[in-house]
């Protein structure tokens, strides 16, 4: 038993973190629940579900016995966290939230909440797991590879990670779902939260529209021909098939053959137009066809902003890395440039690494932490 240590859980209303709950009372400790609320601009039913979540969060806590506190972290979310993903929108960046959110909210000023409720630890329903290794700490993957969160948590540091315990991390989704259900959880079958927290369902373009000013502008292919207009820069992100607002063309003659070389299925049918480039000086967002074209693989990638959950800084060498969330592990070499900032290049192109978006490392299933992705070098020349 864990002689009753006092462990703040941070209850979101979900399957994850409810079950979280559930083994850490079981194991001994003294559990106690805190809800978060992030986010109260236009918090609605319609898009925003904090108060169907509260809800929830304070069902499980009744069917667990546990006592939960509703703690209002808006502001400091605001300003740590919306304040900078505005700011990377408006540079042509496209930020992940939920990386900072983490960092700043659910392991800093939640954490500090929970210690000033004389806590030991704190726990999450994140699919991660941590390891002491002679006083230092490791951030582990997910044993479920489907669910890994570790590249999420990459910004974590040693202080934080000795405080925070992640149970699930040890199970798969399946298993939980089965714990759920089996002790009558009314969540046991509630559907997994999506997209990002302050956004919800809502269209993305729609809520973005609110804060940035449009500034429309040319679309234009490889070849500098304009093929349509696009509603602002910031609101598109490398490697975006959808709301394009422009068609499918016919490959034929040459282009047929260019297709074909680089081996696209369906040669000469409709292929698909992707965000390629965005061009910052000539508000210019350049666009290809077919998934596979060079203008969206890359080599190589330099990250600033570094940020390393290990307890050193890893030394150069051979790593494997994620550029984006659900992405298989790349085998690649690391280096730091003048800047002391992270050079990553990959054995095999990556596609579409997008600026703004974190460039995570890892060893085998340690994740080393990461960096902000400033460039990526394209294996095809640049729009003239």
């Amino acid at each position: 038993m864990a002689n009753n240590k006092r462990v703040v859980v941070g209850l979101s209303g979900g399957v994850d973190s409810a079950v979280t709950a559930y083994l850490l009372k079981q194991q001994g400790y003294e559990v106690i629940g805190i809800f978060m609320k992030n986010w109260e601009d236009d918090d609605d039913s319609e898009f925003c579900s904090s108060n169907i979540d509260f809800v929830d969060a304070a069902a499980v806590a009744d069917v667990i016995g546990i006592e939960i506190e509703h703690v209002n972290f808006a502001a400091e979310y605001k300003d740590r966290v919306f304040a900078e993903f505005l700011r990377e929108y408006q540079s042509g960046r496209t930020p992940n939230p939920d990386i900072l959110c983490n960092a700043e909210i659910k392991f800093k000023a939640f954490l500090d909440h929970a210690m000033r409720l004389g806590a030991e630890k704190i726990a999450t329903g994140h699919y991660a797991r941590v390891r002491e290794v002679n006083g230092e700490f490791q951030l582990l993957k997910g044993l479920d590879a489907s669910k890994d969160q570790s590249y999420f948590l990459h910004r974590l540091n040693q202080a934080q990670l000795s405080k925070t315990m992640f149970p699930v991390g040890e199970l798969h989704k399946t298993e939980v779902r089965r714990i759920a259900d089996e002790i009558g959880l009314p969540n046991a079958k509630k559907k997994d939260s999506t997209g990002i927290c302050f956004i919800g369902e809502r269209p993305f373009r729609d809520f973005l529209n609110r804060y940035i000013a449009n500034a429309p502008g040319p679309i234009k292919d490889e070849r500098g021909r304009k093929i349509g207009n696009h509603v602002g820069l910031s609101f598109y992100t490398l490697g975006q098939r959808q709301g394009l607002g422009i068609g499918g063309l016919k490959a034929k003659g040459a282009d047929m053959e260019a297709l074909r070389a680089r081996g696209l299925r369906g040669a000469g049918e409709h292929q698909p137009w992707f965000v390629a480039r965005k061009d910052l000086a000539t508000n210019t967002l350049y666009v290809v066809q077919g998934h596979d074209h060079s203008w969206l693989l890359y080599g190589a990638l330099q990250a600033d902003d570094l940020s390393w959950c290990a307890p050193h800084q890893p030394a150069p060498g051979r790593y494997a890395a994620k550029t984006r969330y659900r992405q298989a592990d790349a085998p690649c070499a690391l280096n730091y440039n003048e800047k002391d900032e992270l050079v990553l290049a990959f054995d095999d192109p990556q596609w579409a690494v997008t600026p703004g978006q974190s460039a995570v490392l890892y060893d085998g299933e340690i994740c080393l932490g990461g960096g902000v992705i400033a460039s990526a070098t394209a294996l095809s020349r640049t729009p003239a």
